[in-house]
């Protein structure tokens, strides 16, 4: 039986991968920052971690209370949305410390154990903003293009040793917390004189056209888990879809 582990399960797309992963009848690891809160139950297939992937203490207590993994999938990250101008840069380090090398040390930290089995796989969760440019998310775009190029690089480098490398990109998910994780409110980063360059932007997001649910991210992480290919790319959600077609 595989074990998979998991960052970033506390809500949204981290918790329905446990879930979907579990009901596969993997062995799950599910990491978030206060396991006590966690809305899932432990079992004997299913453990509650604590981890902060912006801590490197914390990530190799968790690597080592893990065990042997077969799969890592990155998905712990921070959403921010707002005039890049308006953005302190002490919150642009925040966001690419958890995006960006939140997932370089748990890559890291998980490449040797599965190098020296000879294989496993990583799963690195982006975003769409990644297929396409998007208004008002300079700084989460750029947090999420370094990963696409990290991986890219590292499937190259890992698959002389079986192991797999891939990206899930997500389209957008209006039930997801995108921004929880953040201090800035959206309304703070938004200068009155991008007013009405955001307004539409903002009318879009709530009345948007195709989107991607919970569940399209976890089937495919699911997917890029399973799948013996060399693929590295996974769109997510039919959005997701659309715009990797039209790329």
């Amino acid at each position: 039986m595989k074990t998979v582990l998991i960052t970033g399960t506390s809500s949204g797309y981290g918790l329905e991968t446990a879930r979907h992963f579990h009901a596969q009848g993997w062995n799950v690891v599910a990491t978030l920052r206060n396991p006590a809160a966690s809305p899932l139950a432990a079992s004997d297939r299913l453990r509650l971690l604590p981890l902060d992937v912006t801590d490197a203490d914390s990530i190799a207590a968790a690597i080592e209370a893990a065990g042997p993994i077969d799969v890592l999938v990155n998905n712990a990250g921070i959403g921010v949305v707002g005039a890049f101008e308006a953005t302190p840069m002490a919150h642009v380090r925040k966001v690419f410390e958890t995006n960006t090398f939140g997932v370089m040390a748990m890559c890291q930290a998980v490449i040797p154990q599965m190098r020296e089995r000879g294989g496993g796989t990583i799963v690195n969760v982006t975003s769409s903003v990644t297929l396409a440019p998007m208004p008002l998310a300079a700084a989460y775009t750029a947090s999420k293009q370094a990963i696409e190029g990290f991986t890219g690089s590292l499937a190259h480098e890992l698959g002389a040793f079986g192991i797999r490398a891939r990206l899930v990109e997500p389209g957008y998910g209006p039930t997801t917390r995108f921004t929880a994780n953040t201090d800035i409110p959206v309304a703070d980063l938004i200068p009155e004189a991008y007013a009405g360059f955001a307004a539409p932007i903002f009318a879009g997001f709530a009345n948007p056209g195709l989107t991607t649910s919970m569940s399209d991210v976890a089937e495919t992480v699911w997917l890029a888990a399973s799948d013996a290919s060399d693929r590295l790319r996974y769109p997510a959600g039919p959005d997701a879809l659309a715009l990797a077609k039209a790329a």
